[in-house]
């Protein structure tokens, strides 16, 4: 059996902001003093003058962001989750979303994965904090392959995005020739006709996994990835339902 290739979204997400840094020359991107954690160091190394380190104060770099949006740049805002969607919440609502401007964030470290970083670096509310702002795109990529076409999505859409990133290396599921990525769009990933796994983010691959662990008790689970919360892809979701009766969610 092969090794499985495992990649920190985190990671991807560095990886994916200087991939594309020519093809869009006004992406700058912003980070509050954590650049070699939420990986946008990487950008930095090769783009110095293209990235801003705003130091330990998220609401004022959503601020500056908000500033460089309206100048014709494009923004990639980067922190951990907590502070990008938890301490930076009111700017995010009211200097970003309400106005409609055209800013990217890129939150790392969410969820309780980060278990090594404590209790309140862990933020389980980001997704639901982000979906209620009017006109925010929400994504949380699976893997490497999603995230990396995630950002790229987040560049090309007009208006506020918000991606999770997880801290942890996951396996890369989405190496199928036929994968492509649109925005409000989920893919599945496994066919079944007993139940209906949805699952989000890092936790596509622990869904995949289960529903191997019952295909051996004899239940046929069919397994959904919603990268993208909102818009979501309710069409696919409610297909799924009727056929099989049953819908777990896996976040």
């Amino acid at each position: 059996m092969a090794d499985v290739i495992k990649i920190a979204t985190r990671e991807s997400y560095g990886n994916a902001l200087k991939d594309l840094a020519e093809e869009f020359p006004n992406l700058v991107v912003l980070d509050a003093d954590l650049a070699a954690a939420t990986k946008t160091g990487i950008f930095k190394k090769a783009y110095p003058d293209r990235h801003i380190d705003c130091g330990i104060a998220e609401c004022n770099m959503m601020g500056v962001a908000a500033g460089l949006s309206l100048a014709g740049k494009v923004p990639f805002v980067s922190s951990f989750a907590m502070f990008a969607a938890g301490r930076a919440y009111e700017q995010v609502r009211n200097s970003v979303g309400y106005p409609n401007l055209n800013v990217k964030i890129g939150a790392t470290h969410a969820g309780i994965s980060v278990g090594e970083d404590g209790a309140t670096h862990q933020c389980n509310e980001d997704l639901a904090l982000m979906r209620t702002i009017p006109g925010m795109v929400v994504m949380c990529p699976s893997d490497d392959i999603e995230a990396k076409a995630a950002v790229r999505a987040a560049l090309e859409h007009e208006g506020p995005v918000y991606i999770r990133f997880g801290r942890a290396a996951v396996p890369v599921i989405n190496d199928k020739p036929d994968y492509k990525f649109e925005i409000g769009k989920g893919t599945v990933v496994r066919e079944g006709k007993d139940v209906t796994i949805v699952a989000t983010g890092i936790c596509v691959d622990s869904a995949i996994g289960a529903a191997e662990k019952l295909a051996a008790d004899g239940i046929d689970a069919e397994v959904i990835n919603i990268c993208t919360i909102k818009p979501l892809d309710e069409e696919l979701i409610l297909k799924s339902a009727k056929k099989t009766g049953k819908v777990v969610t896996v976040e």
